[in-house]
């Protein structure tokens, strides 16, 4: 096998190993807490079956060893001789941590190292020897293939091959019981290493259900539908030797069968006259997993972002050709633009909708996060997951995952309370946390809400002013609202010590700068003795911008769509100081404004007010003239300029002209202050 091979089968090996440790972590905190699902417990059984045999072919020993221990476990479990307990569990799931260790290393081009003997013996049930991983089988009975094998490098996925096609030709004579041939669900197993998820029909949870593959009589009767035939065995095999293993079709076929030599012809044609029709229903699962194969193509992200930027650029020419375009004349070019309109808009969706994933896949790294920090804090919490199915920018997806664990992280420590604290409440021992998603026009938000004790705005008040944030004046202007928005400023924690979990203030203040980055809004909402709600709303894509176009003095500026609350115009004396600040009198609230003219270098009048949400601030720029919503691809800056604060890129717009794209996070300072450039003169 050549070196590029390798590398291939070992990329692909990774990719799909990947996304079943993923799903893995998930099932694993779930059959903790119903170790009598059979359905969970087969489907954990696979995943490692399924590793075990793509790292087997790949001569990955250590994550062959470490995946067959975990299965001997497992397999107890499913005949039903040992219960899964809290030991086995913690060993299982460390289990999984170092496969997905050996998975990094093996990318790295790394050795890997073999599990901890402490690991592997925490797998073992107390009192019995662990079976004999696969890749210390050999052939039972000496044949030229196996011959054949010893002259070439070892490679364990040909020792499992050699004894499964030996086996399965010992069935053709009857063998008394203490001979070498297979159990059903033995073969069934070294099916599931070739086909990877188990052999097509096959139900672990109903062994020896089948018939044999080739029946012990004189004339072969027809295999079983989810069986495999000897030309199919021959055929996987010379695909591994790279050449026919001699014997493979003659000799050692007519040699197992008591057929006498004079009349071969039989045993060979055994696999054309046992062609009889397969049931339906397995039919159509072929033909559904056939279907999917060929429907689904793994595509390089790089290209799928070449893919993007070209339709973001189609769409800039779209807006260019659309204002060159004569209005309401019926002319040929008006309706060839129309067209081209629409047809842009439908590839801008479809390319959009390649990048999107389901958000379940980031939430299914959560389960096993929750689990390990309840436990270490003694503490009975359940992860309650809904709108796993909502999809996300696949972009936006990477990064909500460090926000999205800090607030459960907060959830799980200052959120839920003990479980003696919650009996004494009259609430139940077990606390819940619910990781919820759904999407909102071209928004998705997502909710991360606990059944603690809340968050009391006077011990919020009182650490703000003792941590030197505000005065006890300013404290005590803050409405309820604002006092939960406290919790964002940096350095902030009602935490009465530091610990290795929180306390040290930076977890909510690095999920306010993630999600302002993505250009989303934070709120929180609490209840003192009923739980806390972080509602986190965010773009659905970041590949095409929506903007408010405006216009300040003699400049276009655009302002991202998706953090526009609304618009209004000025009137005489809704403008004053407060604090120091230049503010405005808006819906009974001060409204910091931000002088958008005076940042651009440029005069004007400034007479509406674009109000616009920038975490969980909100802020009012002050602008000449609004022109409307248009959809833009930002384009980043040189490196001269990409560290001008409130500056994303720039754009072209409809009629030629740049524009600059606001990033609407760099207008003000953590504690919601207008930065000096943009400030109006008192």
């Amino acid at each position: 096998m050549s070196v590029e091979l390798d590398n291939e089968l070992l990329n692909v090996f990774l990719i799909e190993a990947r996304e079943l440790l993923e799903s893995l972590g998930e099932q694993l905190v779930d059959l903790e807490s119903s170790p009598e699902d059979v359905d969970l417990l087969n489907a954990v059984f696979r995943a490692f079956h399924t590793v075990k045999g793509g790292a087997g072919f790949l001569g990955l020993n250590p994550m062959v060893e470490l995946c067959h221990r975990a299965e001997d476990l497992l397999n107890e479990a499913r005949n039903g001789a040992i219960v899964l307990n809290a030991g086995f569990m913690d060993a299982l799931l460390e289990s999984l941590d170092l496969l997905n260790d050996m998975m990094r290393a093996a990318d790295g081009g790394l050795p890997i190292d073999p599990a901890p003997r402490s690991l592997l013996d925490r797998l073992l049930i107390p009192g019995r020897a662990a079976s004999a991983p696969p890749v210390a089988l050999a052939a039972p009975v000496p044949s030229p293939v196996a011959s054949e094998a010893r002259s070439r490098p070892y490679d364990p996925i040909e020792d499992e091959f050699e004894a499964m096609l030996d086996a399965a030709r010992s069935e053709r004579e009857p063998a008394p019981a203490s001979s070498g041939t297979i159990s059903d669900d033995e073969f069934e197993a070294l099916l599931d290493s070739l086909y990877g998820t188990g052999a097509p029909g096959a139900e672990p949870e109903a062994p020896g259900a089948g018939t044999p593959a080739v029946a012990a009589a004189p004339v072969p009767a027809a295999p079983a539908a989810d069986g495999i035939s000897d030309d199919e065995f021959e055929a996987l095999l010379d695909s591994l030797h790279g050449t026919a293993a001699p014997g493979a079709n003659g000799a050692a076929v007519a040699t197992a069968t008591p057929t006498p030599p004079a009349a071969p012809a039989p045993v060979v044609e055994t696999p054309q006259a046992a062609a009889s029709p397969k049931p339906a229903a397995a039919a159509a699962g072929e033909k559904r997993q056939a279907s999917t194969a060929e429907t689904t193509v793994r595509v390089d992200t790089h290209r799928l972002d070449g893919l993007v930027d070209a339709a973001g650029e189609l769409v800039l020419v779209r807006n260019r050709l659309t204002n060159l375009a004569p209005r309401g004349t019926n002319d040929p070019m008006e309706r060839a633009i129309g067209e081209l309109e629409r047809v842009a808009e439908d590839l801008q969706n479809a390319v959009l909708r390649m990048r999107m994933q389901p958000v379940g896949k980031l939430f299914s790294r959560f389960p096993r996060i929750v689990r390990d920090l309840a436990r270490q804090l003694g503490k009975e919490i359940e992860l309650v997951t809904e709108g796993e199915d909502t999809d996300i920018d696949r972009t936006v997806v990477e990064a909500l995952a460090d926000p999205l664990v800090h607030l459960l992280r907060n959830a799980v420590d200052h959120g839920i309370e003990m479980p003696d604290v919650r009996v004494r409440e009259g609430k139940p021992r077990g606390g819940t946390v619910r990781l919820a998603a759904g999407q909102f026009g071209d928004r998705i938000v997502i909710t991360v809400t606990d059944d603690g004790k809340g968050m009391d705005p006077e011990v919020l008040r009182r650490k703000a002013v003792e941590k030197g944030l505000m005065d006890a004046e300013q404290a005590a202007r803050l409405d309820e609202r604002e006092c939960y928005e406290i919790v964002f400023r940096p350095g902030f924690s009602t935490a009465s010590q530091v610990s290795d979990i929180s306390g040290r203030g930076v977890g909510m203040d690095v999920v306010k700068t993630k999600i302002v980055e993505l250009g989303g809004t934070l709120s929180i909402d609490s209840r003192v003795g009923h739980g806390s709600t972080v509602r986190l709303s965010v773009p659905l894509t970041l590949a095409i911008l929506r903007v408010l176009m405006v216009r300040v003095g003699n400049r276009l500026l655009s302002l991202p769509l998706s953090n526009v609350a609304e618009v209004f115009e000025l009137v005489p004396g809704q403008v004053q100081e407060l604090d120091g600040r230049i503010v405005a009198s808006h819906r009974q609230r001060a409204l910091p404004l931000a002088d958008l003219g005076r940042w651009a270098g440029t005069a004007g009048k400034g007479g509406h007010v674009v109000v616009v949400q920038i975490g969980h601030q909100t802020l009012g720029c002050l602008v000449d003239e609004v022109l409307g919503r248009e959809d833009v691809m930002a384009k980043p800056l040189g490196p001269f300029l990409k560290h001008v604060p409130g500056v994303a890129g720039a754009t072209i717009t409809g009629d030629g002209r740049i524009s600059l794209v606001l990033d609407l996070a760099g207008l003000a300072d953590d504690g919601g202050q207008v930065l000096p450039s943009l400030r109006m003169a008192v």
